[in-house]
């Protein structure tokens, strides 16, 4: 009986340290079948050339863009320049006589505004319709110079999403080309599609939302120099009915 008793606690020790081999065997096997993920990083260069060739056209449009800003920018922050005392000063000389100083000194000044009130000092002593008539003519010119390529904005903020939109339909094909191809769908095959159809989008939605800002942006200086031009000449053709003392 004792005997019978000893094999049997031999035989389910066995049993044990069987199983628990077992279990240690699997789990070495399971964490070896399964992959490490690996994080992937890429780079914003990178992320953009997988939009493929549409992104040239796109990257071209953002240069020609930000060109345009620069420079618009300098211009109309020259012409901005205010002469709180243009008209103060203009009248003195007039009132004395001296509208050739006046003159130089409306050229000298050289923005818009003075540019505008010259063309009024040029013309005294006629009727002041024809005087108003020459200075609405002048603002009108220095306006249209401060608003040159600003329209090219505009055209680059409605064409850029137009190019992205290309790029998302060359992105659809290609996905299409490779999944007849291959017969079946799987992202790997599939991914080089996908990026160019949405880094191309986002490229081309990008490029006209920033267009299209600086745009109305640029124009609302525009029309802010504009209204302070019309007020100026206000003042210009008052001053000019003021009785000489």
């Amino acid at each position: 009986m004792l005997n019978f008793i000893l094999q049997t606690g031999a035989s389910v020790a066995t049993l044990a340290a069987s199983t628990d081999s077992s279990k240690v065997i699997t789990g070495i096997q399971t964490a070896a079948a399964t992959p490490e993920i690996t994080e992937t990083k890429i780079s914003l260069l990178e992320m953009i050339a997988k939009g493929g060739f549409i992104m040239y056209p796109i990257a071209l449009l953002l240069l020609i863009s930000i060109y345009i800003v620069v420079e618009r920018l300098l211009v109309i922050a020259k012409a901005s320049k205010k002469n709180e005392n243009l008209v103060l000063s203009l009248k003195e000389m007039i009132h004395s006589g001296n509208i050739s100083n006046a003159r130089s000194m409306c050229k000298n000044m050289n923005t818009p505004e003075s540019s505008m009130i010259e063309q009024g000092v040029s013309r005294i002593g006629q009727p002041v319709e024809e005087i108003r008539e020459a200075m609405n003519k002048s603002g009108s010119n220095e306006i249209a110079k401060l608003e040159k390529n600003l329209n090219v904005l505009s055209i680059i903020g409605r064409i850029a999403p137009m190019f992205g939109f290309v790029g998302t339909i060359i992105g659809v094909i290609t996905i299409f080309r490779k999944i007849s191809q291959s017969g079946t769908v799987e992202i790997v095959q599939i991914s080089d599609g996908l990026y160019q159809k949405m880094v191309s989008s986002a490229g081309g939605l990008v490029v006209g939302v920033i267009a299209f800002i600086f745009y109305y942006w640029l124009n609302a200086r525009v029309d802010k120099l504009a209204h302070r031009m019309e007020d100026t000449q206000i003042k210009f053709l008052d001053m000019l009915n003021e009785p000489t003392k």
